[in-house]
């Protein structure tokens, strides 16, 4: 895998870490911009809660704009995704500590999940960049358990309000495309933790 994106087909998953979304959008614009084909996926509370951030109404629409597709928010929609090989590798931004913990804890009952569980069917890369207030907290084990699982890359992060949420930890959203090119590669970005 080279550095170019072009033609890669990337599956771009959102969790709910509603603030976040804006930074998101951006990177899979910019994603987009690099030449990939954006599979969009959302969880079902990321698809349909409504938020200061916007509307379920409103984020799916503009996920599936830059797509230039329809969203998958169905466990049924995603399942198909490993067995008809419609990703190259899997990015979840933001994803959340929940999200996190399901996919540590082998729990499929997401969209999210169910696209990452299918994915992985074939041994293909999976990119998360955390987006969650306990991070390094009871959340902190899971994490934890998915750096040391093959196939599983980080965004690196940061802790963003250390005063006010020392255990908060958000993804440097905008090193994602490095990220998802040293993944290909079977690297992993370092630092992996900023401060």
């Amino acid at each position: 895998m080279t550095d170019d994106l072009k033609g890669v087909r990337i599956g771009f998953a959102m969790t709910g870490s509603f603030c976040t979304f804006d930074r998101c959008f951006r990177q899979a614009e910019e994603l987009v911009k690099r030449g990939a084909e954006l599979i969009p996926i959302m969880s079902e509370n990321a698809s349909e809660f409504s938020t200061r951030f916007g509307s379920g109404v409103e984020n799916s629409e503009r996920l599936k704009n830059i797509c230039g597709r329809e969203v998958i928010s169905t466990i049924n929609d995603a399942e198909p995704i490993g067995p008809k090989s419609m990703t190259d590798i899997m990015v979840i931004a933001p994803c959340t500590s929940n999200t996190a913990a399901k996919l540590a804890n082998g729990i499929t009952d997401t969209a999210v999940t169910m696209a990452v569980k299918s994915h992985l069917r074939s041994g293909k890369p999976v990119v998360l960049a955390i987006a969650s207030n306990d991070s390094l907290l009871g959340s902190a084990k899971n994490i934890g358990e998915l750096f040391n699982r093959k196939n599983y890359y980080f965004v690196p992060m940061l802790q963003d309000d250390i005063n006010k949420k020392p255990a908060s930890l958000v993804s440097r959203f905008e090193l994602i495309p490095e990220a998802i090119i040293a993944a290909f590669k079977g690297i992993q970005l370092r630092p992996i933790i900023y401060n």
